[in-house]
């Protein structure tokens, strides 16, 4: 079989942000500066890693930032009163808590607490239904990334069998609805799902999103699949067996450098837009 594609999530995510610059520096002349407030409970060190990339990429395309670190023991009202004023501050334009956050803490409630306007990490319940129906919401970030990927390598997922593997909330279901959307026939699969091998020998698109290192096998695909790999687990690895889904694929992302890139490009993409619509809707009031 010929050598697959590599598909570059570095080049997509440069692709986004050159575009986003010229916008940032568009709204920031008409007196808005798109600003990301992340929110990190606790003290995991890759989270704290995520906190600060999602930081230095804001400061690259000319956007603010803000981060609010949380003691461990913070309960769901403290950081729901957290959530209430970020909502209400106008010059914030996107909310993100960073995931995962402590077991005490009503995850699901703080979710669904950030304004549908401000949820540029697509991860209230309200946005999962808008986005499913395709109406007016940010999608998941992830989500999104991959169908950028699919987009910009012109990968036609129409009439295609794809398997997504993995459930999440914030991945696994989304990016299925996504492809849905798009035509493609789509099967649902996770830790439960008997002869998990063979339904992927039957999938012409592959998305693993089920957080566990080198899960898919090169043996389980069928040659030519397309190979969207969503994990990333420590040591830089992701959820497929790279080296030997390469040998069987026509199309592959690596990792790191894959759906990575394009996720916080998205979310930065996501932020901005908000700041336009946060534009538009003064100037509406000021008409």
């Amino acid at each position: 079989m010929n050598q697959p594609m590599i598909l570059d999530g570095r080049k997509v995510a440069t692709s986004i942000k050159e575009e986003l610059k010229q916008t940032v520096e568009s709204l920031s002349k008409q007196g808005v500066t798109p600003k990301l407030a992340t929110i990190l409970v606790g003290d995991n060190s890759s989270s704290k890693t995520y906190v600060q990339m999602k930081a230095n990429a804001c400061k690259k395309i000319g956007m603010e930032s803000e981060r609010i670190y949380l003691d461990e023991d913070t309960t769901t009202e403290e950081l729901l009163d957290v959530i209430t004023q970020l909502n209400e501050d106008d010059s914030v334009h996107g909310i993100l808590l960073q995931h995962p956050v402590p077991a005490q803490i009503d995850e699901r409630k703080a979710f669904d607490t950030i304004k549908l306007e401000k949820d540029v990490d697509g991860v209230t319940s309200h946005g999962f239904g808008s986005t499913a129906f395709q109406l007016n919401a940010y999608p998941c970030c992830t989500p999104a990334a991959i169908m950028k990927v699919i987009d910009f390598y012109d990968i036609n997922v129409e009439g295609k069998h794809a398997i997504v593997i993995g459930r999440s909330p914030i991945l696994g279901k989304p990016v299925s609805m996504m492809l849905l959307n798009r035509n493609a026939t789509v099967t649902m699969s996770h830790s439960k799902t008997e002869n998990l091998p063979e339904l992927i020998k039957q999938a012409d698109l592959v998305v693993a999103a089920v957080g566990k290192p080198n899960f898919v096998k090169g043996e389980w695909l069928k040659e030519g699949a397309v190979v969207l790999d969503a994990g990333y687990n420590e040591g830089n690895i992701g959820d497929v067996e790279y080296e030997a889904c390469e040998r069987q694929a026509s199309a592959i992302t690596p990792v790191p450098g894959g759906i990575g890139p394009v996720t916080i490009a998205t979310l930065l993409q996501n932020t901005v837009e908000a700041a336009s619509e946060s534009l538009e809707k003064m100037n509406k009031i000021n008409r």
